[in-house]
């Protein structure tokens, strides 16, 4: 199993555009003279290795299968259809015996009602997370602010500013 974290997590479909890629032989890394290196183009053989190691290995095989399940019942929009789905995958889970696969089945019971809202109700956390995030960097760098009221204050003012992607440092006049 050396080297296929990658191969193992990807969808099929990135595997198998990787391997057309190699096909065109698409570079990858262009080559320098400076350094004297040479062009790397992409290597081709990510679904050959993908199918061999589900025939190797039957845990494999049933994540492949649960991990395509989830992505699927997460695309439903009806929650009945969803909520079978979702217990179809934790039916699998339950089967397989393993102690990993039997975790995953109850965190998903556990969190069943969540996950079918996601059917009806398609919110993401990712806003509350960057404000989180913007919280945990003012705090970093504000180390030694005078009191809790300040650091509020500082708080407030960095959520109410609008980000801007890489913004310029300098304004260049026409």
């Amino acid at each position: 199993l050396k080297k296929t974290r990658y191969i193992l997590t990807s969808n099929r479909s990135t595997l198998q555009k990787k391997d057309k890629d190699a096909d065109e032989d698409r570079i990858i890394h262009k080559g320098s003279s400076l350094f004297k290196t040479e062009d790397i183009k992409r290597q081709r053989g990510y679904e050959a290795k993908y199918d061999e190691l589900l025939k190797q290995n039957e845990l494999l095989f049933t994540l492949d299968l649960v991990k395509e399940k989830v992505s699927q019942a997460y695309k439903m929009t009806d929650e009945i259809k969803m909520a079978e789905e979702i217990g179809n995958i934790m039916e699998i889970c339950q089967a397989t015996n393993n102690k990993h696969f039997i975790w995953f089945s109850k965190l998903l019971d556990n969190h069943f009602e969540g996950i079918i809202a996601h059917a009806t109700y398609k919110i993401s956390s990712g806003k509350i997370e960057g404000i989180n995030q913007k919280i945990k960097t003012l705090r970093r760098h504000g180390y030694g602010y005078p009191d809790d009221e300040y650091f509020f204050l500082k708080v407030m003012d960095v959520s109410r500013k609008k980000y801007v992607r890489n913004q310029r440092s300098h304004k260049i006049s026409d």
